[in-house]
């Protein structure tokens, strides 16, 4: 099972991705400031070490500055949970997990058929690699 980002990690890695995959750390603080996070310097510092460790990002020294460089796209992040969380809740039914959204008006008949249409029209689409990593 791929490794798991806590909470406080992924809105690191949300600030990284939302700026084109690669964020200096002044940048990173000034997004948490603008958010009215108020997490001390080293509580970030831990944060971003957490996922340089997980290799979710890695480290480029830009002179005395340190920019984090995303390891995982978002596409490939939203894969991983989708199939992680289908596989917990569901043991990887996806009728089910569909059931389910039908039942509980999450997902409505119309978005159900759009679906269905996208997926007839456009069944080439693999953003994360998915398709691409079975046939290995």
């Amino acid at each position: 099972m791929a490794q798991q980002v806590s909470e406080s990690e992924l809105v690191l890695m949300k600030i990284i991705w939302k700026n084109g995959g690669a964020a200096l750390y002044a940048l990173i603080m000034e997004e948490l400031e603008k958010e009215k996070n108020e997490w001390k310097n080293n509580t970030v510092l831990t944060l971003l070490s957490r996922l340089v460790e997980k290799r979710f990002l890695k480290v480029r020294k830009i002179g005395r500055r340190n920019e984090y460089v995303a390891l995982v796209t978002e596409a490939e992040y939203q894969a991983m949970q989708t199939h992680s969380f289908l596989d917990k809740v569901y043991g990887g039914n996806v009728r089910n997990l569909v059931s389910t959204l039908l039942r509980q008006d999450i997902l409505s008949a119309d978005e159900l058929r759009e679906i269905e249409s996208f997926w007839r029209d456009e069944n080439e689409w693999d953003p994360a690699g998915i398709n691409r990593q079975a046939e290995k």
